[in-house]
């Protein structure tokens, strides 16, 4: 990790993602010059090298002159007389690669019959008349190609130069630092599911290219749009440059195969592995079936017409078996639903559907299986079938599903990972469907992939890793993350997650403002990434506790004033790129939230009646008209309009889990009140909605202390239209006012309520607040403590206040390892601070507390006694290990641990189940237990790893003052001696 922060310190170096840098711009002995003096070095390549090797070097060549203005010649089979060359091929397919390793030239042990490898490496002397070559060499097709790439990015061309604009650095020279540089990758196959693609990137493509030319057998007219090869190129180019090598195209109205013939051969010359979706088998898209057979016999249905079905897949094998495929296997209903039937026939009848697929592929591809790549995935109730004891076939992936919200449902067993197929994922970056889509912006914190997607290479799902990246544009960085930590599981850990931000960032706009722009671009998806904005709701964050609601509006304000900054700073060449990876959504996603929260006020203030309630409810329109706004600039106007249609996918005014038609206020009642003209005195306090005069119960702050409650809040305000003077006092000489006195008109006035502790007495003690305005008098309630024998100075340890203790998990003060079962901290991991992961080898039984159970502590100091309600905020974890509940345990001090089941055996995750429900929308899972607290005084509070995988983010000890909020309690004063 110190190697890679060095690189964001060295200015003459190229920024590359993980791996070595071995360019730069700055000549010296014994490098290779590959651009300086106005001349780039030729690259050469054998003509019988793969046509996709070759097409990438062609790019190489574009790359080299975009970054020095000169463009190096490309020379094809007869090496040219001159000093200095770059070599480029694959093994067995380049003569003179082949050469250099017969002659002991070029050393390709690390790569020789490794999939996808590849070794840049300097070569002195490699040729008479030559003195120095610099050599890219694969061990097949795409591991040539990854090396041309890689050493595109590290001259300075980012992977996201056309999807998003990143401008190219100028530099008057390169060089190539020797040495050897391989790679090869942790998962064989990474890919991208394009998906959810209307109307975003469908409306865009439809202005770009149009609609696909008609074409007979099955018709295809003017209503399709044009997902053709001059789209999939970019898309394919894209693809290489992040190091992925597998795709399922759009397939909500189109057909990759049919709408242009030139898809899956341009697909095969690239180098891309092509595959349908989890639903669409044997490489036939569901378009293929409705367009032939929908009018005339309706939706597929195995039960209903199996001749035609196998016919049909029979078919699209044919086509397609030239050509480098996974092939899907298996079946679910048409548009992607669970069949009818009982789960007993509905089993018997997909394991039979599978035979008559697998015996079409031995018929039309290969006798033997083990060489037809295959998959299928146990999503939805295909995961139910599997579990009742559904029979697949031991060469076939299997392809485990997250819950469509990015938690793993289920990773393999030992004797799984055993299977001849193996195993891979299939995960989401957005969803369609429930409880709630999410398919307007990016809401993956990177911390969260690797959480999961490190444990499915741990458990061995190592295959295939593939994620839904919806409408594609906007998620740039959790897709190369997804990559990078796909091509390289060990490099990216638990510790560098923002290293790679860092990094990433770098890349994109240079080191200039590097680490402001990763802190914004970490938090926006943080922020998002606790709450999804589609999920948002004027409930969501507390209007009266914590300050949280405010709080949450503050932060996402504070990035985007920080954003807005650094883009009148940019270079104007690097402001399109800035705008839609960073401004923008940091900016739309602050909107968002504002509107929430000030369409919460103007309900919470009708219900106080406040005259300002008419105010919030004026406001949240205006805020409306702002983000109709934004997304009009983002379409129309930034970068001339050229990614118009990117932002019509609606994200305001759901009512259920489908998107709405059109952005609006429909899923949000705003209030109206009447306010009558007279003046009139309104009081509310932190931590109640009740308003006074008028409500039953007695007005009363918070308690104070000389911990966290040394400040609170009572807020005066208006009832009626005419001006008032209010004032306000109380009967002891602790309590101070940031105002004592004003006028309120049309405004609400917060007024700090500060403890004075040189005057506060010790022990418990009371105080009356009163407040007079417009005729009325208000008596607030105070209570204050202010103990002996523990103060700010002597604490060791956290100290309740208020009734409660709030600790985030990273803050122990001592983590005990067993052996291989630890706490680790996962960075900047969920809602607030960061997560400790409880983490053991693959599949070890359950931990035994005082045996070999990892323990973090907490030392705390507690005035309550008899009992404590402990809850830890947790990761939203499922059972992915079969058979087990998952358990942590909570225990005081040397007593007796009291078990949680952080996520029972046999999890259900369907809409019935309110807790999952929950789970999502919240992004977090809350376990909760009671402990017995003997005496007041110090105690430790441990928490015990039981079962691996559960990430505790934050624990809340409840002696009765925990206020409900979505955050959790912000972290209790604390001090650690």
């Amino acid at each position: 990790m110190t190697y890679l922060v060095i690189i964001l310190l060295l200015p003459s170096a190229a920024h590359a993602i993980g791996g070595p840098t071995y360019i730069t711009t700055t000549g010296g002995k014994g490098l290779f010059t590959l651009s300086a003096s106005g001349k780039s070095t030729s690259l050469f390549i054998s003509s019988k090298d793969y046509p996709g090797t070759i097409r990438a070097l062609k790019d190489l060549k574009s790359d080299i002159a975009k970054v020095t203005n000169n463009e190096p010649g490309i020379v094809f089979d007869k090496l040219p007389h001159q000093k200095e060359i770059v070599i480029v091929g694959t093994l067995g397919k380049s003569p003179v690669i082949d050469q250099l390793v017969k002659k002991k030239k070029l050393d390709v042990k690390e790569i020789e019959g490794k999939w996808e490898a590849f070794s840049i490496q300097t070569v002195e002397k490699p040729f008479p008349g030559i003195d120095k070559a610099l050599v890219i060499v694969g061990s097949d097709k795409r591991g040539t190609i990854f090396g041309i790439y890689d050493l595109s990015e590290q001259i300075g061309v980012s992977p996201w130069y056309f999807w998003a604009d990143v401008a190219v650095d100028h530099k008057e020279a390169l060089y190539v630092k020797p040495g050897t540089y391989t790679q090869h990758p942790s998962v064989k196959y990474r890919g991208i599911f394009i998906n959810d693609e209307a109307p975003a990137l469908s409306g865009w493509i439809k202005e770009k290219y149009g609609f696909a030319k008609p074409c007979q057998n099955p018709p295809v007219g003017q209503d399709v749009v044009n997902y053709g090869h001059e789209f999939y190129s970019h898309i394919f180019e894209l693809m290489l440059r992040i190091k992925a090598n597998y795709l399922w195209p759009a397939m909500w109205g189109n057909a990759f195969n049919e709408d242009d013939p030139e898809n899956p051969r341009l697909a095969d010359e690239y180098g891309i592995v092509m595959g349908t979706s989890h639903q669409e088998p044997m490489t036939r898209s569901q378009q293929e079936w409705d367009r032939r057979y929908l009018k005339s016999i309706g939706h597929w249905d195995y039960t209903k017409h199996p001749d035609i079905m196998e016919s049909f897949w029979r078919e699209g094998v044919k086509r397609n078996k030239g050509y480098e495929n996974i092939v899907t296997m298996g079946l679910r209903g048409a548009n992607d639903s669970e069949m009818s039937g009982d789960m007993k026939s509905n089993i018997a009848m997909v394991e039979n559907i599978v035979n008559k697929q697998q015996q079409i592929l031995r018929e039309e591809m290969n006798p033997d299986l083990s060489k037809v790549p295959q998959s299928w995935c146990l999503y939805k109730e295909i995961m139910d079938y599997y579990n009742e004891g559904m029979h697949i076939p031991d060469n076939i992936t299997l392809l485990w599903s997250d819950d469509n919200w990015g938690n793993i449902r289920r990773l393999p067993t030992a004797e799984e990972r055993k299977r001849s197929g193996g195993s891979g994922v299939y995960y989401h970056f957005d969803y369609h469907g429930g409880p709630r889509s999410y398919e307007w912006i990016n809401t993956n914190p990177i911390a969260k992939i690797w959480d999961q997607m490190s444990l499915a290479k741990q458990y061995g799902a190592d295959n295939i890793w593939i994620v839904n990246v919806g409408h594609f544009k906007g998620y740039e960085l959790p897709t190369e993350y997804f990559m990078n930590l796909a091509w390289d599981t060990d490099k990216w850990t638990s510790s560098n997650i923002n290293v790679y931000t860092r990094l990433w960032v770098t890349r994109e706009f240079g080191s200039t403002y590097a680490n402001e722009i990763a802190d914004i671009i970490s938090k926006y998806t943080k922020y998002n990434g606790r709450r999804k904005p589609e999920s948002l709701s004027p409930q969501t964050y507390s209007l009266v506790n914590y300050n949280e609601a405010e709080n949450v509006v503050a932060d996402f304000n504070k990035i985007t004033a920080q954003a807005e900054a650094i883009y009148t700073k940019l270079p104007p060449e690097k402001r399109d790129a800035f705008y839609q990876i960073v401004l923008f959504p940091t900016k739309a996603c602050a909107l968002v939230n504002e509107l929430y929260v000030t369409a919460a006020k103007n309900s919470l203030y009708a219900r106080q009646k406040r005259a300002s309630a008419n105010d919030m409810a004026a406001q949240t329109r205006t805020l409306f008209q702002a983000d109709t706004a934004l997304m009009n600039h983002y379409n129309k106007v930034y970068a001339d309009g050229r990614w118009n249609h990117f932002m019509d996918q609606t994200h305001l005014g759901y009512i259920s889990w489908m998107p709405p038609r059109v952005n609006s206020l429909n899923g949000i009642k705003l209030a109206n009140i009447q306010v009558p003209d007279s003046a009139l005195l309104g009081v509310s306090l932190e931590g109640t909605e009740q308003s006074w005069p008028g409500a039953a119960e007695k007005a009363t702050l918070p308690e104070f202390d000389p911990f966290d409650g040394r400040q609170h809040y009572i807020e005066i305000y208006n009832r009626g239209k005419n001006a008032f003077e209010y004032t306000i006092s109380a009967d002891v000489p602790w309590l101070t006012f940031s105002e004592s006195r004003g006028t309120i008109l049309n405004k609400d006035q917060r007024i700090l309520v500060n403890l004075d502790e040189s005057q506060l007495p010790k022990g418990k003690t009371d105080a009356v607040i009163k407040i007079t305005g417009a005729g009325s008098e208000v008596f607030v309630a105070v209570k204050a403590f202010n103990p002996i024998g523990v103060t700010r100075d002597n604490l060791n340890g956290f100290v309740e206040s208020g009734g409660f203790i709030s600790i985030e998990a990273e803050h122990f003060s001592k983590n005990t390892e067993q052996g291989d079962r630890k706490w680790i901290k996962v960075e900047d991991y969920g809602l607030t601070l960061s997560g400790m992961r409880a983490t053991a080898p693959a599949n070890v039984p359950a931990a035994t507390v005082g045996k070999d159970a990892p323990c973090l502590e907490y030392p705390v100091y507690l005035f309550s006694k008899d009992t404590a309600r402990i809850t830890l905020v947790t990761s939203p974890l499922l059972n992915y290990m079969p058979g087990r509940d998952i358990k942590i345990a909570v225990s005081f001090d040397d007593e007796e641990p009291q078990y949680i089941t952080n996520v029972p055996d046999k999890y259900k995750i369907e809409y019935s189940n309110a807790d999952w429900v929950q789970s999502v929308l919240n992004q977090t899972r809350n376990c909760q237990t009671s402990l017995t607290i003997p005496k007041s005084g110090y105690h430790t509070l441990k928490v015990w790893m039981i079962d691996p995988g559960v990430i505790v983010e934050k624990i809340l000890i409840n002696t009765g003052g925990l206020k409900p909020s979505y955050l959790g309690a912000p972290e209790s004063f604390n001090k650690f001696k």
